[in-house]
């Protein structure tokens, strides 16, 4: 998989949430989501859409592509299991998503692969 810039993964990774919990993609929600102007997310879209992870339609719904939703879900799953582990630990739940939102991106497979075999998660090619 190419390699892509972390905001481009912290706006993959939103809309699937978006897609989760809303049925559909706005943007708007997602500018609401990660406290970004409407304008960023204008931007955002248009190099997403340039690269061939999203599509719009004429009313402005997002869907996600293969390759974005490839890269949405593990983006997703490893703040997930990130979070998971953080709250083991023993960390506030708002600290813990906030944690690993930031380590996400920057973890090694190594250190993902550890942390999912301390959990009893199993890890499989998420990282890859």
């Amino acid at each position: 998989m190419m390699k892509i810039r972390k905001a481009s993964e912290d706006y993959l990774e939103a809309m699937l949430m978006m897609k989760e919990e809303h049925g559909y993609i706005r943007s708007i929600d997602i500018a609401a989501h990660l406290g970004v102007t409407k304008p960023s997310v204008s931007y955002a879209t248009r190099r997403l859409r340039e690269n061939g992870y999203i599509t719009m339609d004429e009313d402005g719904l997002i869907t996600l592509t293969d390759t974005g939703m490839e890269i949405a879900t593990k983006v997703y799953t490893r703040h997930k299991i990130l979070s998971q582990f953080f709250m083991s630990l023993g960390v506030d739940k708002e600290t813990a998503l906030e944690d690993a939102c930031k380590v996400e991106h920057d973890i090694s497979k190594e250190t993902f692969n550890a942390i999912c075999k301390h959990i009893g998660v199993p890890a499989g090619d998420i990282y890859e």
